[in-house]
């Protein structure tokens, strides 16, 4: 028996893409597959079967829809394996099908620096689907972490518009220009549940003070969050740096996984009590 399906939910996981676990229930009579054989369906793929024809067809079909739709409650189905269905079976098929990893996050991060490099393979443990964007192929390092797309962009700012709503925006660029040309247009968007800046209190006055002459309202400007990190983890060694805005990232993504974000809420973690086994945890 195949257990391609296993193998293909481990391997989606890792890469945070959603799919569809699609189950054989129950079965009468003369049937393809007998209950309890599965598959897995993605957007553009497909592990194992449950039997093939015009059944599994449909089945496909309704499960790339829930996919497209962005439906995260089960859905039970029942099929008569007749000539309406193109089967010659004469039973009848009872299906379900299971959103898998539906409400995968996205990541976009800004700068391939040695803050960066440092962070990345943190927030590639996650279940998320993260964009590593910078405009210079060669600062990039040789391996790129698993479920980590790599874009390089001599516009850098042209990336922001394709992210979708409620995506994640960490900006840490080498060019404080850049760094401001992106805060703008993210913050014109203000469909995000997060953006993070880097940078330290007075660079934040600066922008503020940027912002506002462009026409950005304090509740605009409050969406921002610069400086990012945690005061528990100091220091400005790049992997100093990552650590502490890791652990601030991360307490508001457990908060915010699975729950319906406000697209661009303001979320502040230092006070949270769970960061502390956070930053423990990442200071190992």
């Amino acid at each position: 028996m195949s257990h391609k399906w296993i193998h293909a939910l481990a391997e989606l996981d890792s890469q945070g893409t959603p799919g569809i676990l699609i189950t054989v229930i129950e079965e009468r009579g003369s049937t393809p597959r007998n209950a309890g054989a599965k598959m897995v369906v993605t957007t553009d793929a497909q592990f194992d079967t449950i039997g093939g024809g015009h059944l599994e067809y449909k089945v496909i079909k309704l499960a790339r829809q829930m996919l497209e739709d962005n439906q995260h409650e089960p859905r039970l189905e029942r099929f008569s394996l007749g000539a309406s269905l193109g089967q010659c079976c004469g039973g009848a098929t009872t299906v379900l099908l299971e959103p898998m990893g539906t409400d995968v996050k996205e990541i976009a991060v800004f700068g391939a620096g040695h803050v960066g490099q440092a962070l990345i393979p943190v927030l590639a443990s996650l279940p998320c689907r993260i964009r590593w964007i910078d405009q210079r192929e060669e600062i990039f390092p040789e391996h790129i972490p698993q479920g980590v797309t790599k874009v390089v962009n001599e516009f850098p700012v042209d990336e922001v518009e394709d992210l979708p709503a409620n995506s994640y925006f960490i900006v840490m660029t080498h060019n404080h220009q850049l760094d401001q040309q992106l805060s703008e247009k993210i913050l014109a968007r203000d469909d995000f549940s997060y953006f993070g800046l880097i940078g330290s209190a007075t660079k934040r006055k600066k922008f503020e003070h940027r912002l506002t002459a462009k026409g950005f309202s304090r509740e605009q400007l409050d969406k921002m969050t610069c400086p990012m990190g945690i005061p528990e983890v100091k220091g400005k060694l790049p992997v100093e740096i990552a650590v502490a805005v890791a652990a601030e990232f991360i307490a508001l993504y457990n908060r915010n996984f699975g729950a319906s974000a406000k697209p661009g809420s303001k979320e502040r973690t230092s006070t949270d009590q769970p960061l502390k086994k956070v930053v423990s945890r990442l200071a190992v």
